[in-house]
């Protein structure tokens, strides 16, 4: 799952950086910004399946609620602290051309942290309760998020804004002005949906795994068909709602999506890969270390003759040629980590024995 966000946000943002702007009216560019919008709910998803699998096994080792709390919260405290590392590096790359303003910029992992670090109270809770508060708070945020958008916020400052509801409509009309593409409200749902999600993974048993996917896809489904009929109704309970930055239909339609994508990803590791070698599971690997570095790449001043001046066949060229750059990246990063840890591992006891008889006097 990880690795598909990975592919998926690696070509919108080589399409988003490359590609020429007489271009970006057709069907190519459309379509690979319209998929690449399922990136950052992929990866905010499997960061609450993560800290799901987490807050279990706290659970069965940490008898204080209090004490489980806190280590999930250190975890998210440890995503924002990388957060701010990257938008310094990020800026750095982009030097001398780079705004300081860049340093304060909330992007998805910024994000995923908030996110996590509210979330995380669920590990205080027992069985039932974290599922629920999990779920619960989920759909809270995704309701709540055009009541918070629509509140007045012209006298906060800009970086608690960008953290807590999304830019204004009128923003995305200016080219260059848009910030605020990942709030709390409503980009923190995810989170709390692959918490919830995590948990029932966690806690199913092997031979029902295949039960419990079939449930996600029914589940899916009906999340994408119920909210695709309320998003075409004129009738509205908000006053005022966008649907493409604080719809509560589409937070429930995308969660359909993933819930499809994570039966379809089981179905496949299980049945289809299996015990083989994946490119798409290697690049999930190492996805953080792929968001950086193609980021940078993308972004950075390195491709600033080509930022914006490819055509579409150039730049479909470009992202194959970027993904297999990355792929080739991720490779030696495992093999690396691998012989590291084999290094690391002490010597097995006969080995130990037969040293010790040989260097006796």
């Amino acid at each position: 799952m990880r690795g598909l966000a990975v592919v998926i946000m690696i070509q919108c943002h080589a399409f988003n950086g490359l590609a020429r702007m007489d271009t970006r009216d057709g069907g190519p560019y459309v379509l690979s910004q319209f998929i690449g919008g399922m990136a950052a709910p992929l990866f905010l998803f499997m960061a609450g399946m993560t800290s799901a699998f987490q807050m279990e096994s706290l659970a069965r080792r940490e008898a204080s609620p209090w004490r489980r709390w806190a280590v999930t919260l250190r975890r998210a405290g440890y995503i924002m602290g990388i957060a701010l590392l990257f938008r310094f590096t990020n800026w750095l790359g982009s030097y001398p051309g780079g705004s300081v303003q860049e340093l304060t910029k909330v992007d998805i992992l910024n994000c995923m942290a908030f996110g996590m670090a509210v979330f995380a109270a669920a590990a205080a809770f027992g069985a039932t309760g974290r599922l629920r508060f999990a779920l619960l708070g989920a759909v809270a945020v995704a309701m709540l998020s055009p009541l918070m958008a629509g509140l007045p916020w012209d006298g906060v400052p800009r970086v608690l804004r960008e953290y807590l509801v999304p830019a204004a409509a009128r923003d995305y009309l200016v080219p260059g002005v848009v910030r605020g593409r990942f709030p709390f409200f409503p980009c923190a749902s995810y989170v709390g949906f692959g918490i919830a999600a995590g948990l029932a993974v966690k806690r199913t048993a092997e031979a029902r795994m295949d039960r419990l996917m079939q449930w996600f896809v029914l589940i899916g489904f009906a999340l994408i068909v119920v909210n695709q009929y309320f998003s075409n109704n004129p009738y509205s309970i908000y006053p005022a709602t966008d649907f493409w930055t604080n719809s509560p239909a589409l937070i429930f339609i995308r969660a359909g999506v993933i819930l499809t994508f994570l039966a379809a990803a089981y179905v496949w590791t299980e049945y289809g890969a299996g015990p083989n070698w994946s490119w798409m599971q290697t690049m999930g690997k190492t996805s953080l270390m792929v968001y950086w570095v193609h980021v940078m790449i993308v972004y950075g001043g390195w491709t600033k003759p080509l930022r914006r001046n490819l055509t579409i066949p150039q730049t479909a060229f470009a992202t194959v040629l970027l993904t297999a750059l990355m792929l080739a990246l991720s490779v030696a990063k495992l093999r690396w980590t691998a012989r590291r840890a084999a290094r690391l591992q002490p010597a097995p006891a006969s080995a130990t024995v037969k040293l010790s008889a040989a260097t006796a006097p």
